[in-house]
């Protein structure tokens, strides 16, 4: 591959604005993203001229800048440049040159000041993302919303959930938003996570779980077991354990899951930085899927700034959450712990509040959904007291917080056993 010619890509696109006046605006293009200083005047001066309503031709240019011996002869070499054709290929080259030398810049900044690598990573998604153009005005809100009253609601903004109960609140996961499910230990978080998981992924997205607390062998066998409605009790041991309808179906099971395109990331320790790279690869690997991201959980994932502050270092993750969240577009669903205090009530059903170190995490998520089953407190009980249990046990889901709708509670049948959730409890 032969080496950018700056000097021609630069007057190519001079050349073009020259004569189409309006992309001088339009491109996006910043006077330091030119190499050459000559380049960067003349783009000031056609800035300068359309601000001021005025023509930017070589006639205008040359009462605004000095261009050298050449004068006017540079300006009309310039302007025979143009190529309208490739003038959005040409500035993208132009940004990526330009942010190429930026990124060589900051990382030996960073080098000779030893910058922590969080503060690198930061600074390079601003790079990457912080020349975007930006639209402020609401006329297209405005254009999009005038058709609601008369035709059915678009719901591409939302990733599609199967809880009924649940869908009349929330609709499904919407594109930007962060979703908190929280609860006790073995409340069945992580099984109600791998729930969505699979039906986003059976529904053509692409969910990436990050799992910082169970190694993704583990998950994948529950993922499995979901799959077939299989005993996790009897996955330790297939071989031994199955029936010989159950083997028969097994590469049936393993195949539905495939297709479900379910991507697992089981590093403990994880920040969420190097849960963004992550997430930049696989969207690159799969750039016609969108892109659920679920994390399993809040509490472990890791962080730089504030580690010796629990309630600090949790006010940044969840901020950063959410700011994921927006930049790419998706929807963040992050499984989150309650305290003990809940186990000190007699009233044990939890609240916002019950969230391990929760002021932040209240106001940062857009929804919160807290899981609660009476016959894990009855288990609890001696024996004599304890009521008979159902293989499928009734789980609540309470929406505690709705951002952009309401609050109450889903009511579910869940079977510990096999990790499954229906809106029907079915015995066989």
């Amino acid at each position: 591959m032969q080496p950018l010619n700056t000097e021609l890509l630069e007057k190519s696109i001079l050349g073009t604005m020259m004569k189409e006046n309006h992309l001088i605006h339009e491109a996006g293009i910043q006077p330091e993203m030119f190499v050459s200083e000559a380049h960067r005047v003349i783009f000031e001066a056609m800035r300068h001229l359309a601000n001021q309503g005025k023509p930017a031709d070589c006639v205008t240019l040359l009462t605004e800048v000095e261009v050298g011996e050449a004068g006017a002869n540079y300006l009309i070499t310039m302007a025979s440049y143009a190529n309208h054709e490739k003038f959005e290929q040409y500035t993208d080259l132009l940004m990526e040159a330009w942010r190429e030398r930026q990124k060589i810049a900051l990382l030996a900044e960073a080098q000779a000041e030893n910058w922590p690598i969080e503060q690198i990573q930061t600074k390079l998604d601003q790079l990457f993302t912080g020349n975007q153009t930006i639209e402020t005005s609401i006329d297209q809100d405005l254009v999009h919303l005038s058709e609601r009253p008369f035709f059915p609601e678009d719901e591409s903004d939302y990733i599609p959930i199967d809880i009924k109960q649940l869908k009349k609140m929330m609709n499904g996961f919407r594109q930007g938003e962060v979703t908190i499910i929280a609860g006790r230990p073995s409340m069945g978080k992580t099984d109600v996570m791998n729930h969505f998981a699979l039906h986003t992924g059976k529904t053509g997205h692409l969910p990436i779980i990050f799992s910082l607390e169970m190694n993704r062998k583990m998950l994948v066998e529950r993922l499995i077991a979901l799959c077939g409605n299989i005993s996790r009790t009897k996955m330790r041991n297939p071989y031994q354990t199955f029936t010989q309808e159950e083997k028969d179906k097994w590469m049936d099971h393993l195949s539905e899951l495939k297709k479900a395109n379910i991507h697992i990331d089981d590093r403990a320790g994880i920040t969420v930085n190097e849960m963004r790279a992550q997430i930049r690869k696989l969207m690159k690997k799969h750039p016609d899927k969108k892109p659920v991201i679920f994390i399993d959980y809040l509490q472990m994932i890791a962080c730089e700034e504030y580690r010796n502050n629990q309630y600090l270092n949790i006010a940044y993750i969840s901020a950063q959450l959410k700011k994921m969240a927006k930049d790419f577009h998706c929807p963040v669903v992050c499984l989150a712990q309650l305290n003990r205090a809940v186990e000190a009530r007699h009233n044990k059903r939890p609240v916002m509040s019950d969230i391990r170190d929760s002021g932040n995490i209240e106001q940062d998520a857009d929804v919160i959904i807290i899981l609660y089953r009476d016959a894990y407190y009855e288990q609890l009980q001696p024996e004599e007291k304890r009521q008979p249990q159902s293989r499928y046990e009734k789980l609540e889901f309470i929406v505690a917080k709705n951002r952009n709708g309401p609050t109450g509670t889903a009511y579910v049948y869940y079977n510990k056993s096999t990790g499954k959730i229906a809106e029907e409890a079915v015995e066989a």
